[in-house]
């Protein structure tokens, strides 16, 4: 279980990559403004985009590793014949 701390802090560093990412996606689509020739956009993008998935990916994991299930439903049921 994490602390309130640890709460905090996850809350605090999630912010950052937020922005941190929504400035990268900024600087690419004023980059895209200047021209890129032909097809090399889509590559341009996906350079960008992929990793923000894949941060948002690790946030949701790392949330869900640091705040397990609590309730544990195995053997709550009544035995039958009792």
């Amino acid at each position: 279980m994490a602390t309130q701390l640890a709460d905090i802090l996850f809350v605090i560093l999630a912010a950052a990559i937020v922005v941190s990412q929504a400035l990268i996606l900024r600087s690419t689509a004023r980059g895209m403004r200047h021209g890129i020739p032909g097809d090399r956009v889509a590559l341009e993008w996906a350079y960008a985009i992929i990793p923000a998935v894949a941060l948002a990916a690790l946030l949701v994991a790392t949330w869900a590793a640091m705040h397990p299930a609590t309730v544990d439903v195995r053997g709550v049921a009544p035995v039958a014949g009792l």
